[in-house]
């Protein structure tokens, strides 16, 4: 019933007074929908200009939301008694304009405001302009750059989308202006698109117009040219990091730059240049545990032990991939286990009887999941560690694993890995595990990561089940299995997917020559793309993992490598630790990639583009070779 007051006040709330919300704010006020409420409110406010029962409320606004922080900019200048005074409140929003992404259209006025009192400078409409380009935001970056009237014009644009449909025009001076400030990012923009496909063409074209660049112009074009070779992970980046990043006081690196700097030095085992990598970043990127590690593994390559072993040893009492990475460097001078804690009944009853866990298992059985998920990460968000494992417990009594591990994971200092890495399932799990001679562990690894033993899991893009299988993935591993009588429903049957799931692994591991991390990568992005990704010399497996150019399947791929680890012990199968798990990967091997194209015609291609995601994909999957293998999901 509270929720359909909600749903009823949202509605009405254009035409709401503030006595109305206040009671209605106050009588709901330990239900998680209504700081949702309370940021449309204070948009309402805002858009009548009242601006004092909006301040009075904003302090209770718990939300990040973008339009609210655009009001309160706008509402601090326009209701200040002196605004020259108070430019500073404009100089403050400068982060609601600097960023590379649409921000709502309420905050255009701000922008108007800080652009007359001299705040938004043309450094920063120029700066902004670049973020925007970088992100493949080009309406976005027509908006920005039409704030200065010389520059924003038709016959301008009408060069920009020129330029973005041939970017090889930025070596024609006569087309493209280098002396013009427009001229010159429109052509640093024109050599980042042939980069992304070509770094040799890109580079071959900056050369012809490299004497009409500045020098931090130059720095800025050879930062974009590693970063895109990096991204295709071509050795010659780590030669344009370092020529980014020299005649010059301002950096110009950005934190993925600076990421992948680091990644391509350790695919080239340059440990010095890992630790100058590392050491350009600014301390917030510095402290994340990704570069915490690789910085005392370039420590300890470097024979500075003691340096790399205190590193280690802050590193290793923390509970994720890295934290297990460096206990394995530190080998017997592993730091003290973490504790472990088991709820009582009691405990656990106490989680039961709160309102939150309440309405959580209501629309549990409502089949309303992602208000279920909701409700019971609002009733978590103050425990501690002891009642965060309480309430994982009860999730898992109820068979809520995702809801049992997401919590059991958030714990700092108590811990109970039987919650973190449950093993439902068990006896399907291992017979299907024996039956394709794989490692039941990653079994259990692959799948807490794709649905987290959820059997009604669907992504966003079709893939259903415990182990996640696209309807055509699914359909041509049975049909490769000799399953005759196979339909897309039979994906969500327990037994079904799993068998499916770990054929398919068995295929993969297979085509990767028996190396699990490299068939974990082939699960999520696909055999060829595994491939791709070796080096022209064996690598650690480690460094393998760190260097896959999708950030999703990079993720992915340690953290069921990590999983597999840790459910090892749980099935009292341990034999090696996380770093040996890894193992080395070979070098590349060009005749095992599959360069097969789909040949489709231009009819084909627009009826596809109308059709639904499934439909689409199984049409593509028909078009296929025999011999081209799918990834899973």
């Amino acid at each position: 019933a509270p929720y359909a007051d909600y749903w009823l006040m949202l509605l009405q709330l254009d035409q709401a007074d503030n006595v109305t919300v206040a009671a209605f704010m106050e009588k709901y006020n330990d239900y998680l929908f209504i700081d949702r409420l309370r940021g449309e409110w204070l948009k309402v406010l805002a858009k009548r200009q009242n601006w004092t029962a909006f301040f009075a409320e904003l302090p209770n606004f718990k939300r990040d939301d973008a339009a609210v922080n655009c009001y309160a900019a706008d509402g601090r200048w326009q209701s200040s008694d002196n605004l020259t005074k108070d430019i500073a409140t404009l100089e403050h929003a400068m982060n609601l304009w600097l960023v590379p992404t649409e921000q709502p259209s309420n905050c255009n006025q701000l922008f108007d405001h800080m652009q007359q009192a001299g705040v938004l400078t043309d450094a920063a409409i120029w700066a902004r302009f670049r973020l925007a380009l970088q992100s493949g935001k080009n309406n976005l970056a027509k908006g920005i750059i039409g704030r200065i009237p010389t520059v924003g014009n038709a016959v301008n644009y009408k060069l920009f989308d020129r330029v973005y449909e041939n970017p090889s025009l930025v070596s024609n001076k006569k087309i493209v202006p280098l002396n013009t400030r427009f001229g010159r990012e429109l052509g640093l923009y024109a050599l980042e698109r042939l980069a992304r496909s070509n770094s040799a063409q890109a580079l071959l074209a900056y050369k012809k117009i490299e004497d009409e660049l500045s020098i931090v112009d130059r720095n800025y074009f050879y930062g974009r040219l590693a970063l895109q070779s990096a991204r295709k992970l071509e050795p010659e980046a780590l030669v344009w990091f370092k020529k980014a990043v020299v005649n010059t006081d301002d950096l110009i690196l950005d934190k993925e730059q600076l990421a992948w700097y680091v990644r391509i030095a350790l695919r080239q085992h340059d440990w010095k240049s890992v630790l100058t990598a590392v050491s350009l970043m600014q301390p917030d990127q510095q402290t994340e545990a990704a570069w915490r590690y690789w910085k005392a593994r370039a420590l300890k390559e470097n024979r500075q032990t003691v340096e790399a072993n205190k590193l280690f040893a802050e590193l290793s009492t923390e509970r994720h991939y890295y934290g297990w990475l460096a206990q394995d460097e530190l080998g017997e001078l592993i730091s003290n286990p973490p504790s472990f804690y088991k709820a009582s009944d009691k405990e656990i009853e106490t989680i039961a009887s709160m309102p939150a866990f309440v309405r959580s298992e209501v629309f549990q059985r409502l089949e309303m999941r992602w208000d279920a998920k909701a409700e019971w990460v609002w009733g978590t968000r103050n425990f501690d560690d002891k009642q965060k494992l309480a309430a994982a417990e009860y999730a898992n009594r109820k068979k809520w694993h995702d809801l049992a591990i997401i919590t059991a994971d958030n714990t700092k200092f108590l811990h109970d890995y039987e919650l973190r890495y449950p093993t439902p399932y068990r006896e399907l799990m291992k017979a299907s595990a024996r039956n394709q001679g794989i490692d039941e562990a990653w079994v259990y690894g692959i799948t807490r990561q794709e649905s987290r033993f959820m059997s009604y899991a669907k992504s966003g893009v079709g893939a259903s089940g415990l182990m996640q299988l696209m309807p055509a993935t699914a359909k041509w591993i049975a049909k490769r299995a000799g399953w005759d009588n196979f339909n897309n429903s039979m994906i969500h049957d327990l037994n079904t997917n799993i068998q499916l799931g770990t054929y398919y692994l068995r295929y993969t591991l297979d085509l990767m020559g028996g190396k699990a991390l490299m068939a974990t990568a082939a699960y999520n992005a696909g055999p060829n793309r595994a491939k791709k990704w070796l080096a022209i010399q064996p690598l650690e497996g480690a460094i393998y993992a760190e260097t896959i150019p999708f950030s999703e399947t990079r993720t992915y791929v340690q953290k069921v490598m990590a999983n597999a680890n840790l459910y090892a012990y749980r099935l009292g199968i341990k034999t090696m630790s996380l770093k040996q798990r890894l193992g080395y990967v070979p070098a590349i091997d060009g005749s095992d990639l599959n360069n097969s194209n789909v040949n489709i015609g231009g009819s084909e291609v627009a009826n596809i583009l109308d059709m639904p995601a499934d439909k689409a994909t199984e049409i593509l999957i028909e078009k296929l070779p025999d011999s081209t293998v799918l990834p899973a999901n």
